[in-house]
């Protein structure tokens, strides 16, 4: 694809913007030694059934093991523009997830969010950077794109495409 110097920018401005906010969230999480998901799920309130199922006890440090170092995994992808794709479709789900589970019908997290808060917004960004293939500017999907082995092994190119 080829994109002009003022799309370059927005996109790796979007990248990055994003990557840090992945990156903010697990150094909260990653490095804490107590850290649970059970505090955030058992606040939800529009489909609290359905997300104190990963509060039990066997789901909870599952479920907490998945948050932690999934917000590490993509805030690394997306800062060093490696399988950008993948770790901005699995953001857009955890937004998506987390705009659910702020929900208290019609009002997100607080009176001040009718319907749309930020995690709609931060989703919208990350389907942006899957559409515009944001690892190959200035990121590393280019590169591992041309290598041989995945030349090789087609099936994997999705993943860096």
């Amino acid at each position: 694809m080829t994109y002009s110097s003022t799309e370059k920018a927005l996109i790796v401005y979007f990248r990055l913007t994003m990557a840090w906010t992945f990156l903010y969230a697990a150094s909260h999480q990653v490095f804490v030694p107590d850290f649970s998901v059970i505090g955030f799920l058992n606040h939800t309130k529009t489909f609290h059934d359905f997300f104190s199922m990963f509060t039990t006890p066997t789901m909870a440090p599952v479920t907490t093991f998945l948050v932690e170092y999934g917000h590490l995994l993509i805030g690394l992808s997306l800062l060093v523009g490696l399988m950008t794709r993948v770790s901005a479709f699995f953001g857009m789900l955890l937004m998506i997830v987390y705009w659910f589970a702020h929900m208290d019908w019609p009002f997100i997290e607080n009176t001040n969010n009718f319907i749309v808060d930020y995690h709609l917004v931060y989703a919208g960004v990350l389907v942006f950077l899957m559409v515009k293939h944001a690892g190959h500017v200035f990121g590393i999907d280019g590169w591992v794109e041309k290598l041989a082995f995945i030349k090789a092994h087609p099936t994997l190119k999705p993943l860096v495409a």
